[in-house]
């Protein structure tokens, strides 16, 4: 059987539902795990260092295919590592400023995938918090400085024509989360903004928990923060990326070429509010943005 290697940056209990809607793109294809294919998986739990070994070693096995739905670095660490082995990827930020792509048309080379988004939608996930809390003037951003992807420019951008203050905080294990909201406490930040990164994914819990516990108004990347008590987040669906991400690996393993598979971009955005958490924070919601919102948790 063939042998497709899955990587994330995320812990393995942090994206059950991207898994296995990989899985059913698969499926689609005509491959199922176990049957007609070998799905190795591998979780980094936000450890990109450990990208260099792990890819050498899948290249020297000359895996199938290596997919890396939301795992730029990893995208970046295999596409550096291999010119023969197909790679799909799925990042948030332009794969051709990557590096990994010619063209969104045309490839070119050994990966193809799919464009989700993060990047670009950071300015209107800021705008929605400030609708959300309009009083907030000092904004804290919470930042995982090992991740290589992470770009702060588009956030201090959109900051300023809002006219908000960013002070970043750096956090890249768990003793650092919790004194990263030390400092925001100390430092009186009106609100917290929480970049896109599998360890804060993970940590989703904890985040929630310390937003809480301090009462500060958090916005997240993806909807499993404001399900497990997060106030806001806004972002692509990251289960139709893990699906196209499986798709588009199904048609390399059936004959396809990534140089003859344009770059798919995220059609599918969600802007989800927990309404028990606002009224917590004492936040009054207002009724355009209850009216906008994909989903509101009661």
């Amino acid at each position: 059987m063939p042998v497709v290697a899955f990587i994330n940056a995320a812990p393995a209990d942090a994206l059950p539902s991207g898994f296995a809607a990989f899985r059913k793109g698969l499926s689609e294809t005509g491959y199922v795990e176990g049957q007609s294919v070998t799905v190795e998986s591998y979780w980094l739990d936000g450890q990109y260092d450990r990208l260099p070994a792990l890819i050498a070693d899948l290249v020297r096995r000359r895996v199938a295919v290596i997919a890396t739905p939301g795992s730029p670095p990893a995208a970046a660490a295999a596409k550096a590592a291999t010119a023969t082995i197909p790679i799909v990827f799925g990042v948030g930020d332009d794969p051709v400023k990557l590096g990994l792509v010619a063209s969104l048309a045309r490839p070119g080379g050994n990966a193809t995938g799919i464009n989700f988004f993060t990047v670009e939608v950071v300015a209107k996930r800021l705008a929605l918090l400030h609708e959300l809390v309009p009083k907030a003037v000092r904004v804290a951003v919470l930042v995982n400085p090992g991740n290589p992807a992470a770009d702060l420019r588009d956030l201090r951008e959109a900051a300023r024509a809002i006219g908000l203050q960013i002070q970043v905080l750096n956090a890249s294990t768990i003793g650092e989360i919790n004194s990263a909201f030390a400092t925001l406490v100390r430092e009186r930040a009106d609100a917290l903004f929480v970049m896109a990164d599998a360890l804060f994914t993970g940590r989703r819990v904890q985040l929630a928990n310390l937003a809480a516990r301090d009462r500060i108004p958090a916005a997240y990347s993806q909807r499993i923060s404001v399900e497990v008590g997060g106030l806001m987040s806004y972002g692509t669906d990251l289960a139709d990326m893990f699906h196209q991400v499986g798709v588009y690996t199904g048609k390399i393993l059936n004959g396809a070429k990534p140089a003859d598979l344009p770059v798919l971009q995220s059609t599918k955005f969600e802007f989800v509010i927990n309404l028990q958490t606002a009224r917590l924070l004492g936040l009054d919601v207002p009724e355009t943005l209850l009216a906008t919102a994909d989903q509101v948790i009661e």
